[in-house]
């Protein structure tokens, strides 16, 4: 469908996310890191994980107390090719950063390398940092826990978060080889779109305590937070679709996120103390680098990976279908799309914008204010 949400300038919404992270708080290196990573989401199209959540997922989490501005990171265990970090309660985006770094230094040096934190916060599209290493001609792996949502199969408790399992591939193509997407069927995020749009969630991804579909978006909103509704698992409820399947891979992340660390898992990572107040969300995330060079080389590796996305996408199609994509290519056709336009946001995202302008006293002007 034709695009008609207005535009704005990718260097506008730079310099404005980064001033405003500053006014509340966020050291300004830390800020550049912290808008890119909700930036590049955009870039990408995914949009659930970009400015959509700049304002209800961190801004308004600095204000509730649940969400500390300046990120103090220590080192809780370092070896060789691992490292073990907590993150106190600071920016994940941030502690994401110096970890990938760091990651990436290791398995030059030794072939592979693996890393978890503690005690973190959201990180932002987990896309972000497996594509951290395959820029610098490694794979990249990566998962993080959060808030429950997920029910176990044949349950209907939200017990788990979206979880998602990230992996990018360096290829001989103009793009990575990047799967970026959670262990349910539809992420909360995406839940949190379609409530500010007004949209209904698809029917058949969200169940009820009752075991019923859920479709109200804002109503789902509310009945996960209360634990009253969960999400499905990628498959489906039960074991018909084989939703067991991404139930499964959701515990993977769920372990290695919060195990590796020392951290903790599911019920503790609700955001809300046992008398009703907001606490701490706690998250953890992992992450490993794997050097090709230390198999049979990069080129190698990349020849044989863009090879397999070519025969791919040149396998026969189905009728009515023009084309045939792989992962990461998306992603990339929505930034050639995007690069030169600027980045499309609809009505709740402008209010959100005008409303930390205008609480910060911020002096800018977004061209979307010339079509009211």
């Amino acid at each position: 469908m034709p695009e008609t949400r207005p535009y704005v300038p990718w260097d506008q919404l730079e310099s404005f996310m980064t001033d405003a992270f500053v006014g509340y708080g966020v050291p300004r290196d830390d800020a550049a890191i912290c808008t890119d990573v909700l930036l590049e989401s955009d870039r990408r199209g995914i949009e659930s994980h970009g400015v959509n959540r700049f304002k209800p997922i961190y801004i308004d989490r600095f204000k509730k107390g649940t969400l500390l501005p300046t990120t103090d990171l220590e080192v809780v265990r370092e070896t060789p090719t691992t490292l073990v970090m907590d993150a106190h309660d600071g920016m994940g985006m941030v502690a994401s950063h110096h970890m990938m770094g760091r990651l990436i230094e290791k398995a030059r040096e030794c072939g592979m390398a693996g890393g978890a934190i503690r005690n973190s916060t959201h990180y932002g599209i987990a896309g972000y940092w497996a594509t951290m290493a395959s820029r610098e001609g490694l794979l990249g792996l990566c998962g993080t826990n959060a808030r429950p949502s997920i029910a176990p199969t044949f349950g209907v408790e939200n017990m788990m978060g979206t979880n998602p399992l990230t992996f990018a591939f360096p290829t001989d193509e103009e793009f990575p080889f990047c799967i970026d997407c959670a262990t349910s069927i539809v992420q909360r995020g995406r839940i949190e779109y379609y409530a500010r749009e007004g949209m209904p969630t698809p029917a058949g991804t969200v169940v009820s305590e009752r075991g019923e579909a859920m479709t109200d978006s804002a109503r789902i909103l509310e009945a996960l937070s209360t634990g009253t509704a969960a999400l499905a698992p990628l498959g489906g409820i039960g074991d018909k679709l084989a939703g067991y399947k991404g139930y499964g891979y959701a515990a993977v992340v769920e372990i290695l996120s919060s195990a590796l660390a020392g951290g903790q898992y599911m019920k503790a990572l609700t955001g809300v103390a046992p008398d009703g107040s907001p606490q701490m969300y706690h998250l953890g995330h992992f992450f490993f680098v794997v050097d090709p060079e230390a198999f049979m080389g990069l080129d190698t590796f990349k020849a044989i990976a863009g090879g397999i996305c070519r025969d791919l996408r040149a396998s026969r199609k189905a009728p009515g279908e023009s084309r045939i994509y792989t992962a990461g290519e998306k992603e990339y056709l929505a930034w050639q799309d995007r690069k030169d336009k600027g980045d499309p946001v609809g009505a709740g995202v402008q209010r959100d914008l005008l409303a930390v302008r205008d609480d910060l006293g911020l002096d800018y002007r977004f061209a979307f204010e010339d079509l009211e």
